[in-house]
């Protein structure tokens, strides 16, 4: 009896750990991005208001209020009768200040814009807790621009110099360089194009670069990009590829030394029989050990987007790896 009895606890601890696994790996998010506050961690993703959620071991996560309850009254300009759907943010800690990136698009379109939240803290206990809008970044238009104002990422260089690169399909990937104050373009504007796999959505073809991602270690500035076609459950194609620069504005090249201003990029991670699809990845280093953050189409929850985190090792040639 008491075998039995021990078996039975042993068997009852170890299914509700298996549950507890399963549970912290079913998030449902798009886009994640991620940063460390203290002694926690905050996600920020694609959704309504911006969704927001917290965790203290990378596992288990709580939901936290919406970055705007209210949608940014400059949007219903750039996208008339906007509901308030954000797409792909990006945060970074500068000056002694959160800065939240994030998009807002027409589908199918580069009727965009990139706009920038402040705040000084990410605690909603913390009195000083309050997002502060900025405006706009950068915004596209149709019939005047090849680029896509969405998916933004800034990396501060070497020299303290704010960089953001963005973009999707059209005319590939673009960065742009910022004033010191991390709000607005510098003048006189600094443009490059850092990643393009040629044709465009107009295409037909699967050409489809989008979601830049900049991550600095050994000595190389690695770009990140998802290539081919997301958010089709099932029929999700994507994956994460990338390639490298030992300067923050390229030229970035694959492990066979293709530009990928000309259509390279090393495959990274890809779907499988686990996820039909993985992408729109960000990196980060957190206690010593680099992370790779990115959502993947569950083939067990019917192509849901679930959370993936990753631990992205190095090759002997300083290649990443999962």
């Amino acid at each position: 009896m008491k075998l039995y009895s021990k078996t039975k606890s042993l068997f009852f601890f170890l299914t509700v750990l298996i549950g507890l696994s399963s549970l912290a790996q079913s998030i449902s998010v798009h886009d994640p991005v991620m940063i460390k506050e203290k002694d926690t961690y905050y996600l920020f993703c694609t959704g309504k208001g911006i969704k927001c959620l917290s965790s203290t071991d990378l596992k288990n996560w709580k939901s936290e209020p919406v970055v705007f309850p209210e949608k940014p009254i400059w949007t219903d300009k750039v996208v008339p009768e906007f509901g308030n759907h954000i797409w792909a943010p990006d945060i970074i800690f500068h000056n002694n200040q959160y800065y939240l990136y994030y998009s807002i698009s027409a589908f199918g379109k580069n009727t965009s814009a990139i706009g920038v939240a402040t705040n000084s803290t990410l605690n909603v206990n913390d009195a000083n807790y309050k997002w502060v809008d900025h405006g706009i970044v950068v915004q596209s238009y149709p019939n005047r621009d090849e680029w896509n104002a969405i998916d933004p990422n800034v990396i501060i260089d070497e020299n303290n110099t704010p960089w953001l690169s963005f973009g999707s399909f059209w005319d590939g990937i673009k960065m742009v360089k910022l004033n010191s104050d991390l709000l607005s373009i510098a003048q006189p504007q600094e443009w490059y194009s850092v990643a393009n796999r040629k044709n465009t959505v107009h295409s037909g073809e699967t050409s489809a670069i989008e979601a830049p991602f900049i991550f600095k270690k050994n000595g190389y500035y690695y770009l990140f990009t998802s290539w081919d076609l997301c958010c089709k459950g099932k029929e999700s194609t994507y994956k994460i590829a990338v390639g490298r620069s030992k300067t923050v504005t390229g030229p970035y090249k694959d492990k066979e030394g293709k530009l990928l201003s000309q259509g390279g990029g090393s495959i990274l991670v890809k779907g499988d029989q686990d996820y039909y699809g993985v992408g729109h990845n960000s990196a980060y280093t957190f206690d010593g050990v680099d992370y790779l953050v990115f959502h993947g189409y569950n083939a067990m929850e019917n192509g849901k987007s679930t959370l993936l985190i990753k631990e992205m090792k190095w090759d002997s040639d300083f290649w990443p790896y999962l």
